[in-house]
C-alpha cells in the first residue's frame, strides 16, 4: 500500500452524499479534499450550506468547470441522476471516478432506457463502469477506472441475497423484499410528501408493485448470478426518520442453512457483520457507520427463512461504499477513514 496523501474532487458537494463524503473524509489518513462544487452554491463556503462542517478548513464551492482536474487523484461525482453522464464524459480520460448516481449501475443501455426513461448518454463509459458493490466486485473494482455505486436499496438487498444465489440454498421463484428507508435517501432537494407535517407520524409505501428503478440492479445482479432470469418481488416504505435502512427478505430455504451460508460468506468481511441466529438487527446499531448487520430467523412455516439486512443508506449505501471504493481505486488500505463506531442512541 502506498502512503502518500491523494486529492479529492467532490463534485455535487451541497446534497446529503456530497456533506457525507467531505464528513467521513475529515477524518481519512490518506486523503485530502482540494475541490468541492456545487453549481447553485458556487461561491458559498461549506459551512454555509452545513453548519455542522464548519470546524473543517474546507475549500470554496465552485463550478465544475473552475476546477483544476490536472492536480485531482479522484473524484466522487454525487451529482442527480442523469447529470452525471454529461459531466462524466467531460472529465479528463485519465482520471479516476467514483459515482454515486444512478447513471452507470446498468450495463446493458436498453435496461436504462427502460427503468430512467431516456436513451443513455455516455454509452462507452457505460461500458467501462464497473458495478460498485465492493464486497462482490473487490477485485474489478481495484483495477477500474469509474467505477458506479450501488443504489443504498439495491445494496441492501444484495447482501440479504447473493450468497444464498450462490449457493443454491433457496427458491429463486420465491424472493420477497421489504424495504423500510430513512428519509435522507430521498435526497435533500425540495418536495412535498417530504415536508414535516407530510411525513412525520406515519408511514407509506412508494414505487409499489414493481416500479421502483432499483429493481433494474436486483434484476442484473440476481440474475447474472443464477444464470437464469429472476424476478424479486419488492415493496419499499419511506419511514420518518432521517437516516437507515431495514430490508427484510423472506425466502423458501431452511434457515439454519441460509444463516450458515451468510456467517460463511462475510466472516472475512471488515465491514458486514452477521449476528448469530434468531438476533434481529437494528438501524440504531449501524447509524452514521460503513457496517451492515444481518440477522436470520426462521418462520413458522416450515422451510422458510427471513433474512434482515440494516445499512445507514448516506453511509454504506452511499458515501461509505464511495469510499471504501476509492480506497481500493488509489492502493489505500480498503478500510482507510471508515472504522468509525455507529452513533448511538
Amino acid at each position: 500500500m502506498q502512503s502518500q496523501t491523494r486529492t479529492v474532487a467532490i463534485l455535487g458537494a451541497s446534497g446529503y452524499t456530497g456533506a457525507e463524503l467531505v464528513r467521513l473524509i475529515a477524518t481519512h489518513p490518506a486523503l485530502r479534499i482540494g475541490a468541492l462544487t456545487g453549481e447553485r452554491k458556487a461561491g458559498m463556503a461549506m459551512a454555509e450550506v452545513f453548519p455542522f462542517l464548519a470546524h473543517l478548513d474546507l475549500p470554496m464551492l465552485t463550478r465544475i468547470e473552475d476546477v483544476d482536474f490536472s492536480a485531482v487523484d479522484l473524484a466522487f461525482c454525487a451529482l442527480p441522476h442523469a447529470t452525471s453522464q454529461a459531466v462524466i464524459a467531460g472529465l479528463p480520460r485519465g482520471l479516476k471516478v467514483v459515482d454515486l448516481s444512478a447513471d452507470f449501475r446498468l450495463r446493458d443501455p436498453a435496461d436504462y432506457e427502460k427503468w430512467y426513461g431516456k436513451p443513455h448518454a455516455a454509452v462507452d463509459l457505460q461500458a467501462e463502469a464497473v458495478y460498485g458493490l465492493t464486497e462482490f466486485y473487490r477485485e474489478a473494482i481495484r483495477a477500474a477506472r469509474l467505477v458506479a455505486g450501488t443504489g443504498c436499496n439495491a445494496a441492501a438487498g444484495q447482501y440479504a441475497i447473493r450468497p444464498l444465489i450462490e449457493a443454491g440454498v433457496i427458491d429463486l421463484d420465491e424472493i420477497v423484499l421489504d424495504l423500510k428507508a430513512g428519509v435522507s435517501g430521498a435526497g435533500r432537494a425540495l418536495k412535498e410528501n417530504l415536508l414535516h407535517a407530510e411525513l412525520s407520524g406515519g408511514t407509506h409505501p412508494y414505487a409499489a408493485g414493481g416500479s421502483h428503478r432499483h429493481l433494474g440492479e436486483f434484476d442484473q445482479e440476481f440474475s447474472a448470478l443464477a444464470g437464469r432470469l429472476v424476478r424479486v418481488q419488492f415493496t419499499p416504505h419511506l419511514m420518518p426518520f432521517n437516516r437507515g435502512i431495514l430490508m427484510t427478505a423472506y425466502v423458501r430455504g431452511t434457515p439454519s442453512q441460509v444463516h450458515a451460508v451468510l456467517a460463511a460468506r462475510y466472516a472475512p468481511e471488515p465491514f458486514v457483520h452477521v449476528l448469530p441466529f434468531g438476533a434481529l438487527p437494528s438501524t440504531r446499531s449501524v447509524a452514521g457507520s460503513n457496517y451492515v448487520h444481518v440477522g436470520v430467523i426462521g418462520d413458522r412455516i416450515p422451510g422458510r427463512a427471513v433474512v434482515m439486512v440494516t445499512l445507514d443508506n448516506l453511509a454504506k449505501g452511499s458515501s461509505g461504499q464511495a469510499i471504501q471504493n476509492a480506497n481500493l481505486m488509489l492502493g489505500l488500505e480498503e478500510t482507510a477513514g471508515l472504522l468509525q463506531a455507529p452513533v448511538f442512541p
